[in-house]
């Protein structure tokens, strides 16, 4: 085996796969997918072995080959990747749609449905062909030959926006920073966040401090620096990245149009009247304005607290902070200091109590009281130095194993994410393994790395979608873990895992001064408890903002709103914090542009729901067996969610967990929103 990419004997050897064995490697593995496409369509007696079943095996060598060069253009994303991504991912765009286009192969899956066989198949297989019916029909299977070339075109045209909105992206947000020469600027920052701007300055040749638009520099500046100038700058360059005040080779505008207008074509060349329509049909919610009065409804309920929070803040910042006018960059600001001043706690505080050994620790402690299983560190080759990779086993059989991957790089794109890189198949005999990627600040000089309890959720958010990978008992890749989940229950798992992160039990257990080694006092962390709704309606109203900007803005008919005339009118009735005229939100909302959520970042908020009410069930068990770490529970929580992955509606697994309908009730109590909103 020349080709290393093409290697898939074993994980694949990241010391040795390089940006030129990505052209020829993906070439063959079409090549050959084409060949075995023209043989499974002609078979006069298609069935689940001798068509599905191959066609699967086939499907999932590109799955690996091209997986691999999209997390490296994720994580290392230095031009010579970006170079050989975007070289193939025409290619490889063009070969999905001929795919879903296929006329022959569509066939043969109804022949499947519609024949003796069907009946036969476990609900899993079942499962599987009336999804790839469905898809086949999204995809313009049923579309007339005159017309499948350009819906054809439409997804080759749109993977590559894609791909181009988010290099804008990052590109805008690493070119910009901001330098500090007098150490009196720096006034309010925590010591771990100046060390890592000196460190950042010195990697430049320069003297002084670098701040950037990474989360890990830009967050804390927003947050604690006194230095309004400094943060009115920082928020300025963040909310315009993308934008056309910036260079124009990195101006997102034109990407956004084009992207809506393809996707209005699309639907309606699908038969639909919107984009909202297409996204919607594999999703639980039934229709776009059931989706709609969902966030409305949840909109009525939050947004009395939004502006009762508000109200708050602005007083505290007038009468103690000297603020007669809070501007957008004063809020986090003002509400760090609130915070403090109400419940003498802020999270610098916390996060020196959090340093990273220790939050692994408590984490794969969580997963093992849970489930029954135990968590090592193993050995691979890696991507990157800093990249860890571990097994998980229970009863001394391999269950899967995942890639760690947790500080932030300028050649890594911004946020957090859990990747695929195989999945469960054959009783077993191939386990899952999954990348876990975050954006955190790395350790400097000789201290460890020390994460903000917002962190320690976002690493828990991701290990849930890990998990729902990882813990699979279905061999049918195409429904075995996340795969098959309507995409508004997908994040039930990873929001379900966050509400650990609140537990005295949990936190405690992970916790251990940077100095003294003590662990988190409790009267800290009853601190921490009493903050944990704080603004809770402001966060709410925000998420919601997003959420139906999102399904208004793909709603239209074709594709040609004014957006910024959009989220503005979306504010007008949720938000309570309006950002400035030359704000360029859009421009940076890569979730509906570039990451798979258009019409779906309701999604956030309708998991949550679910993700609540299910946790729920935990805290009910605790109240007879003390802790929520119940072994009994989590063992139902395995079997009914993460286990079946797709390979029944979420609905039903959701059913089979709690015994009854999901209620919002848990979700409003946790945020502290129950009682007026009742």
């Amino acid at each position: 085996m020349t080709n290393p990419l093409l290697d898939f004997s074993s994980l694949p050897r990241f010391d040795l796969i390089k940006p030129e064995h990505v052209a020829p490697g993906v070439s063959r593995v079409l090549e050959s997918l084409r060949d075995l496409v023209g043989e499974l369509q002609r078979l006069p007696q298609p069935g689940w072995d001798n068509f599905v079943a191959p066609l699967e095996a086939a499907g999932e060598s590109l799955d690996r080959a091209w997986g691999v060069v999209a997390h490296m253009h994720g994580v290392m994303d230095l031009p010579e990747w970006r170079d050989a991504y975007n070289g193939m991912l025409p290619e490889v765009t063009r070969f999905y749609a001929e795919l879903g286009q296929n006329l022959a192969l569509f066939g043969q899956y109804r022949k499947i449905r519609d024949g003796d066989e069907f009946a036969t198949l476990n609900p899993a297989r079942q499962r599987i062909i009336d999804n790839a019916i469905r898809d086949f029909r999204l995809s313009g299977a049923e579309l007339d030959d005159q017309h499948k070339p350009r819906f054809q075109a439409i997804q080759e045209r749109l993977s590559a926006l894609a791909a181009k909105f988010s290099e804008n992206l990052l590109d805008a947000t690493n070119a910009h920073a901001e330098w500090i020469d007098d150490e009196a600027g720096l006034a309010g920052l925590p010591a771990d966040v100046v060390a890592a701007a000196r460190a950042a300055a010195a990697k430049g040749g320069r003297s002084g401090w670098k701040f950037t638009l990474h989360m890990p520099s830009y967050l804390p500046v927003m947050q604690y620096a006194d230095n309004r100038e400094l943060r009115a700058r920082l928020y300025r360059a963040y909310g315009t990245r993308a934008a056309e005040s910036g260079k124009p080779e990195w101006d997102n505008s034109a990407n956004i149009r084009e992207i809506l207008e393809l996707r209005a074509e699309e639907a309606h060349m699908l038969g639909y009247g919107n984009y909202a329509e297409v996204s919607l049909v594999p999703k639980m919610a039934e229709s776009p304005a059931q989706a709609l009065d969902f966030l409305h409804d949840l909109a009525r309920r939050a947004k009395p607290f939004a502006e009762r929070d508000l109200a708050e803040l602005q007083q505290f910042a007038a009468a103690e902070l000297g603020l007669d006018r809070l501007e957008p960059w004063d809020a986090a600001w003002a509400s760090e200091k609130l915070k403090h001043a109400r419940y003498d706690f802020s999270n610098e505080v916390v996060r020196q109590y959090l340093p990273e050994a220790k939050v692994l620790e408590g984490l794969f402690g969580v997963i093992e009281r849970l489930y029954g299983v135990a968590i090592e560190r193993d050995q691979t080759s890696t991507w990157h130095p800093d990249v860890r990779f571990f097994r998980i086993q229970r009863g001394g059989e391999l269950v899967g194993q995942f890639f760690l991957d947790l500080y932030a790089r300028e050649t890594k794109r911004g946020g957090a994410w859990m990747g695929e890189l195989l999945n469960r198949r054959k009783g077993g005999m191939q386990a899952p393994v999954a990348y876990l990627v975050c954006n955190f600040t790395p350790p400097v000089g000789d201290q460890p790395a020390r994460f903000t309890h917002d962190e320690v959720i976002t690493l828990f958010h991701e290990c849930g979608h890990g998990l729902h990978h990882l813990l699979t008992r279905v061999d049918e890749p195409a429904v075995s873990g996340i795969h098959g989940v309507e995409w508004d229950a997908v994040e039930l798992p990873s929001q379900f895992m966050e509400n650990f992160c609140w537990e005295w039990d949990v936190l405690r257990d992970m916790s251990a001064h940077s100095t003294t080694g003590e662990a988190l006092p409790r009267a800290l962390f009853e601190r921490m408890i009493a903050a944990k709704n704080f603004q809770s309606g402001m966060q709410t109203v925000r998420q919601l903002e997003f959420a139906l900007f999102d399904l208004m803005l793909h709603s239209d008919a074709d594709g040609k709103s004014d957006v910024m005339a959009l989220i503005r009118r979306v504010r007008d009735e949720v938000a309570v914090i309006h950002p400035p005229e030359w704000h360029r939100f859009p421009h940076s909302f890569s979730h509906i542009f570039a990451g798979g959520y258009a019409a779906g970042y309701y999604s956030y908020k309708w998991a949550e729901v679910l993700s609540a009410d299910a946790f729920a069930a935990f805290e009910e068990a605790a109240e007879r067996s003390g802790s929520v770490l119940d072994r009994a529970t989590g063992e139902r929580f395995w079997s009914e969610i993460l286990a079946v992955g797709g390979s029944r509606p979420a609905i039903e697994s959701f059913r089979a967990f709690r015994g009854r309908d999901p209620e919002p009730d848990a979700l409003l109590r946790h945020s502290g929103m129950l009682a007026e909103a009742a």
